[in-house]
């Protein structure tokens, strides 16, 4: 259908596009399917059949609220949103895109719901989006695919060094779930001292020393997240006990169980909750850093909690002390440690490049759609 569009005017988003949602559960996804399912999730899952065959963006209309473009056959959970442009020759889909991809900050601060926030048809449909000549719309949407590509080589190389890594201990250790070189075990208790944290309620707070405080959601395999920190208020016990030191693995116990990383002191007399494990290795036995690589390894094989992660499970202190726990030689151990060290310095700069990266896309985004790219 061709419609009449005012070039450069601001157009109610709802007469330039049809929007439809899935109609599937979240549950539908098969693992061997050869079509991509969307859902609310970051990454689509695969499923067997199809029920759309297009170009569109994608919305997920809960939850993570991120944006997607996709051009094919695919299929969809029902709570995400599938916009199409009615005219493809007044609006380019690419266009569209990337203005949703901006546009969705805002539609964050406009969810509404409990613990998971949902968007409305209407906040779409009511979206005022410019539309300059479709030739200006595709040269926009060339030079932010062109941008986007350069983050998406940065990440890819990123990811490389994780793989690198994995590969490395693979060939310095072997697999941890079959032990192929025979490495002496102990206990987990045996090798860490260990502590869980404490649960503090932010109303009934007795101490005198307002500190920080991580939860689980801070703890990321192998780094910390610290951008939204608690602080609470400790007494002279807690600071006695409860207090992290360099070299100290935080452990998660539930969400997902044994998700760990190695405290360098990035906050100062920092403490943690009573949903995360302290980990204090003996150090004539182990290495922290191998610690956590050989529990990511276990995570990845289901080995930490004898359930498989389709069951809700924690890794409690009693199963956490009883893990067994390979110790290869201490000088193995330390020479991981040194290349583990090379590795990160190498993605350090890689990531401090996205980071440029990430910035430069955010303006060109904003420029774009203010008309002065």
């Amino acid at each position: 259908m061709k419609m009449k569009v005012a070039s450069g005017s601001a157009t109610r988003l709802g007469d330039l596009v049809r929007i439809r949602t899935g109609k599937l559960d979240a549950n539908a996804s098969s693992p061997d399917g050869v079509y991509p399912f969307f859902t609310c999730s970051e990454d689509a899952l695969r499923i067997a059949s199809f029920s759309y065959d297009c170009e569109c963006v994608l919305v997920a209309g809960n939850g993570d609220l991120n944006v997607k473009y996709y051009n094919g056959k695919f299929d969809a959970y029902q709570r995400t949103y599938i916009i199409e442009s009615v005219d493809k020759e007044a609006l380019d889909v690419r266009y569209l895109f990337h203005f949703m991809s901006i546009y969705v900050e805002q539609l964050r601060s406009m969810s509404v719901g409990g613990v998971i926030k949902y968007i409305k048809l209407g906040y779409l449909t009511d979206a005022k989006i410019v539309i300059p000549p479709l030739s200006e719309q595709r040269r926009i949407a060339a030079i932010l695919d062109k941008a986007d590509e350069l983050r998406a080589k940065r990440r890819a190389a990123l990811a490389q060094l994780d793989t690198l890594t994995q590969s490395i201990f693979l060939d310095m250790f072997g697999d941890p779930a079959t032990n192929p070189k025979g490495w002496i075990k102990k206990p987990f208790g045996q090798v860490c001292e260990t502590r869980l944290g404490k649960m503090l309620d932010q109303k009934q707070q007795t101490g005198k020393h307002r500190r920080p405080y991580l939860r689980n959601a801070n703890v990321q395999w192998f780094r910390f997240d610290l951008s939204d920190v608690f602080e609470m208020d400790f007494d002279e016990d807690d600071r006695r006990i409860l207090n992290l030191q360099p070299g100290d693995l935080l452990i998660c116990e539930g969400g997902e169980p044994g998700r760990a990383a190695v405290w360098q002191d990035e906050l100062e007399e920092c403490y943690f909750q009573k949903a995360l494990h302290r980990a204090r290795p003996n150090k004539k036995l182990a290495i922290a850093e191998y610690i956590c690589w050989l529990l990511w390894f276990l995570a990845q094989r289901e080995k930490l909690t004898g359930v498989t992660s389709a069951t809700i499970a924690h890794l409690t202190g009693e199963k956490l002390s009883v893990l067994p726990t390979l110790l290869p030689p201490l000088e193995l151990q330390l020479r991981f440690t040194e290349i583990l060290c090379a590795i990160q310095a190498v993605a350090r700069d890689q990531l401090a490049g996205l980071r440029n990266l990430d910035a430069l896309f955010a303006s060109l985004q904003h420029r774009a759609f203010r008309g002065e790219l």
